[in-house]
């Protein structure tokens, strides 16, 4: 309790220097410019409710259920949103295929259910055309290697379906990549790994190495010669833990072309697990430094987690950051 409530008053310094006008400003902008989150759960929510679009009406305000509704992506200007089809580690070697092919499901019936609000999206073109008729673009990424059951055949299906990334780990090992959270069994990326790059270059799938080991990070800037991109992460430098990116990984995105898109995971922010929005900034900044600015992005997985900074609990909040 005593840790909420100084992270209430830092929050609420933090904020004091912003003036309406201000707000205002960052308002307009985010009106008049495309932004694109790398990766929101709102799919795993539907999935906890039996995939019942009713269970969760989204034209409604659902502030203290969810953290996403049409309303507050409204808000936040969100103009593009990359939907986490995730299954967990648990489904590995079961039906993580079907489960995974259920998540895709509900995508395309929030898109059939509000054709007035969202607009399934594949290449580049398709979300200019989205943000053009007012619509927000919906891509999909899977978020982990455990969902193609060691299958280039799936893989290929899934691009076909839509689907334009793929996390190569969640919280587990696959047979072919190591996680950040177990201990190492193939050294990086297996060959069967290398793979799996190789054909996810050659579809224009884009590879994701949130949630993997630091050399799995680094084999697949090594393998791949499409840009990399870190759908949701924040920095070593800032709480070391394996999760989140080292210096050196996120330097080498520069000559990779990729990004780095920051996650709004209190806990991986500051070693407290407090943080404002000031610490979202800050991870922003570091990676200028290391890569440059067209190499930082975000990816705040809402719906994913609970721990999120003082003032952006919900999608409505990323005028904050500008």
């Amino acid at each position: 309790m005593i840790a909420r409530i100084i992270g209430f008053l830092v929050f609420v310094s933090f904020t004091t220097c912003y003036d309406s006008a201000t707000l205002r400003r960052a308002q307009k902008l985010h009106a008049t410019t495309l932004l694109i989150d790398g990766h929101n759960d709102l799919p795993l929510q539907y999935r906890s409710r039996g995939y019942n679009l009713d269970a969760l009406p989204i034209h409604t305000n659902l502030t203290g259920i969810v953290q996403t509704d049409i309303q507050r992506l409204r808000q936040g200007g969100v103009g593009g949103q990359f939907w986490s089809v995730y299954i967990g580690c648990n489904f590995q070697d079961l039906n993580a295929v079907q489960a995974t092919m259920e998540q895709i499901d509900i995508v395309y019936q929030m898109q059939h259910r509000y054709p007035e609000t969202f607009q399934i999206a594949t290449t580049a073109d398709e979300v200019e055309s989205a943000y053009a008729s007012g619509r927000i673009a919906s891509l999909l990424g899977i978020e982990g290697g455990h969902q193609i059951d060691t299958s280039l055949g799936t893989l290929r299906m899934f691009f076909r379906l839509g689907v334009r990334y793929m996390t190569l780990t969640h919280n587990c090992n696959t047979p072919w990549s190591d996680a950040q959270s177990e201990a190492p069994v193939n050294g990086g990326l297996s060959d069967f790994g290398r793979e799996v790059i190789h054909e996810m270059n050659r579809l224009g799938m884009m590879v994701d190495i949130s949630h993997t080991s630091h050399v799995t990070m680094r084999d697949a800037l090594d393998f791949s010669v499409a840009p990399i991109i870190f759908s949701h992460t924040c920095l070593y430098n800032f709480v070391a833990i394996e999760r989140n990116a080292p210096d050196d990984v996120i330097f080498r995105l520069q000559a990779n072309g990729g990004i780095a898109m920051v996650t709004f995971v209190a806990s991986f922010m500051t070693p407290n697990g407090i943080a404002t929005v000031a610490d979202v900034v800050d991870q922003i900044d570091r990676i200028v430094l290391l890569a440059g600015i067209d190499h930082a992005g975000l990816g705040g997985d809402y719906d994913g987690t609970n721990s999120l900074p003082i003032g952006m609990e919900d999608v409505s909040g990323y005028p904050l950051i500008t």
